[in-house]
């Protein structure tokens, strides 16, 4: 499925990181989801050979790419059933804020082990009574001197137990009411008063879900990555990536459901011909293609429009993306099972998993529902509905 948009680099790196994939595959991944475990082996691999770094600046052990690169990785895993799920997070929002906004020291400390593997980084921003509406943010930091103590509460934050730090979105104490100017805190895992219990999901991953309490955690100066006034800049630094590597992993995900629901369409025999061959079963398989394929090129240009530092048009298409993509993935998902029958249904095949997980790039990390808002009145200027 390599696009004839892409350049010979490009198409290149898609088949070495297919081939990784494949190598690892959709039945890995669900065993160590299954045992309670962590994909480290295929992360310690996608690390070696220079993927998860991909977008790191060359300076700090990366690749130097860009967006495009890191979401092309993403999409070829997931496409092959082995999406890393930590990429949208450590290296895709992490790493790309530490990178434009970080100190020389924060960036030296960080970014060389975001580019190998060996260091990893949660992200927090989701809150209990906030939800969508980042505004209604609460995490509050106030001075103590020359430091900083956080106070609030997190949900549904992925990762945080094998995370070596999180990047906690807050406000200042002063910025309480109005509208939300975040400031951005890397703070440790074993930080005093930070708190972790993990949250029940029905989703099966290896990826847990968290809810924290920050409950007065005293942080040194340093711990701020970026201008405490910088506002919004700097946290969709990180938001439009998420935005893009969600679509990402949508996509892989819709088309490793597609490609097996071939598969099966090619071979299975039940009157005189292939089911695939009748129009019922071959029609809504090429709707999902056609919608997964439309989404990829919008992603593709968001991340282009990223890389490009376009970031008010970058904003635009990264949620256009996100919510074509979990809409195509979602469809793909759910004709392929169905394609299959009962057997969609069975463990053995592999799909009935991802009818929960296709929801969750419907869901996270922004709605669906806000993004039609965002794009009904930034793009299209119609009043504002809240």
């Amino acid at each position: 499925m390599s696009s004839t948009l892409e350049s010979k680099e490009h198409q290149a790196l898609r088949a070495a990181v297919a081939a990784l994939g494949q190598k690892y595959g959709r039945e890995y991944l669900a065993r160590v989801a299954r045992e309670g475990g962590h994909p480290d082996e295929l992360w310690a691999d996608a690390a070696r050979l220079g993927y998860l770094g991909v977008s790191i600046p060359e300076e700090y052990g990366g690749g130097g790419g860009g967006i495009v690169e890191l979401s092309l990785v993403l999409e070829e895993l997931g496409a092959a059933g082995c999406p890393l799920l930590m990429m949208v997070v450590s290296p895709a929002i992490c790493g790309t804020v530490i990178a434009r906004f970080g100190t020389d020291a924060q960036k030296r400390a960080w970014l060389p082990g975001l580019a190998d593997g060996t260091r990893t980084m949660a992200f927090g921003i989701t809150e209990p009574d906030a939800g969508s509406n980042s505004h209604r943010i609460t995490t509050t930091a106030r001075r103590d001197g020359d430091e900083w103590i956080l106070t609030g509460r997190k949900v549904f934050i992925s990762g945080v137990d094998i995370a070596d730090a999180t990047l906690i979105v807050g406000r200042t104490e002063d910025a309480k009411t109005g509208s939300l100017k975040p400031c951005l805190f890397i703070v440790p895992r074993d930080a005093p008063g930070f708190g972790r219990s993990v949250i029940d999901m029905e989703l099966q991953a290896a990826e847990k879900q968290f809810e924290l309490t920050l409950d007065e955690v005293r942080l040194p100066a340093d711990a701020l990555v970026g201008d405490e006034d910088a506002g919004l800049l700097q946290l969709f630094a990180g938001l439009n990536p998420e935005r893009i590597m969600t679509a990402a992993f949508a996509i892989g995900m819709g088309r490793h459901a597609l490609a097996k629901a071939v598969d099966y369409a090619r071979t299975r025999q039940v009157w005189k011909q292939p089911i695939g061959a009748h129009q019922a079963i071959a029609h809504p398989l090429a709707a999902a293609h056609i919608d997964l394929e439309l989404a990829r090129l919008m992603m593709q240009k968001a991340a282009h429009l990223y890389d490009a530092g376009d970031d008010l048009g970058a904003g635009e298409a990264a949620n256009m993306a996100k919510y074509a993509a979990g809409e195509a993935c979602v469809k793909a998902v759910d004709q392929s099972v169905h394609t299959l029958g009962g057997n969609g249904l069975t463990r053995e095949y592999g799909l009935a998993a991802l009818i929960t997980a296709s929801r969750v790039s419907r869901i996270a990390p922004v709605s669906r529902e806000m993004i039609l808002n965002f794009v009904s009145h930034q793009t299209l200027g119609l009043p504002k509905s809240y």
